[in-house]
């Protein structure tokens, strides 16, 4: 019988560590280990796969392809190993977790989760802080957040566990009357906004005269101007509300490009509470069919400190 290769979940953790925190010694710190014990955890990690796994370039440190790959594995193993250790010593879910959620996207699906989540936990506190997805991140890497969902930035996939593809629809006021060829109003988040980006390259591409109309930073306020015939906007399944129609190439509008969006988080800075919430999330965003595996962070830039 062949043997299986088994990948110890100590040797795992300090291999994520590296990743998100960006240095050895800060795994080491993470982890009650020195530098060096995180080097040695490495190497027998690359023994076990039998290829590097992260490289160095210059002065920094870089995944190969074989540690991206990896990194999906081991970001999976590690929540479940946690899920598992939370069941079983029964601990009280308690503590504050900062979560972070785009203007720019779609929330309403996810502030539910979350919300009906610590409606079952009110031991546990809750903060929500809203902003662009870049910002978002932003705050994430300073630990200013415990996890964020946030559109992808294809070049910059840090923290990066799940991600999912919307694709946007255009909406309209049910008794709104357009003419594409006298121009569109927009109702759009302010500049910065990925679908605000989407609407008017769309638009641009198909060489139909726009205006913005209405701009705002609050999903609300979008809604509201959409519902009240001030102008067609961009949203997803998620944020149609009654009063609303969708629009398509019939009705003279181009189709809009997809967006993808993660859920992103650093999982040695995660308290229990916090790995909790995640697997909660992942299982409604998995029973919703709106889940697919993330693609790890392979362009990391990983400087040894």
């Amino acid at each position: 019988m062949r043997a299986i290769t088994n990948f110890q979940t100590d040797l795992l953790r300090a291999f994520v560590c590296v990743v998100d925190l960006g240095a050895y010694t800060r795994a080491g710190e993470a982890l009650g280990r020195t530098q060096p014990a995180i080097s040695l955890q490495i190497r027998r990690l690359e023994e076990l796969v039998g290829a590097p796994l992260i490289r160095q370039v210059s002065r920094n440190l870089q995944l190969t392809g074989e540690g991206e790959v990896l990194l999906t594995y081991a970001r999976e193993i590690l929540r479940l190993n946690d899920e598992a250790a939370s069941h079983f010593n029964r601990a009280t879910i308690t503590g504050v977790i900062r979560v972070g959620l785009p203007n720019d996207y779609a929330v309403a699906f996810l502030q539910g989760v979350i919300t009906d989540y610590t409606r079952q936990h009110p031991e546990l506190m809750l903060e929500l802080h809203c902003g662009w997805s870049a910002e978002i991140l932003d705050r994430l890497r300073a630990d200013e957040l415990d996890l964020a969902v946030a559109m992808v930035n294809n070049e910059d996939t840090r923290h990066l566990s799940r991600s999912w593809v919307e694709r946007p629809i255009w909406a309209a006021a049910d008794d709104a009357r357009l003419d594409t060829n006298r121009g569109i109003p927009l109702a759009a988040h302010p500049e910065g906004c990925v679908y605000r980006a989407r609407m008017i390259q769309a638009l641009d591409a198909a060489r139909l005269r726009w205006r913005v109309a209405y701009s705002g930073a609050g999903i609300a306020g979008l809604q509201n101007a959409v519902v009240s015939g001030l102008g067609v906007s961009a949203l997803t399944r998620y944020t149609l509300l009654p009063g609303m129609r969708v629009l398509d190439e019939a009705d003279g509008f181009p189709p809009l490009a997809e967006i993808r969006v993660g859920l992103f988080y650093k999982h040695p800075r995660l308290s229990p509470a916090g790995i909790n919430l995640v697997n909660h999330m992942i299982a409604q965003l998995d029973e919703a069919g709106v889940s697919a595996p993330g693609i790890a962070a392979g362009r990391d830039r990983l400087e040894r400190r």
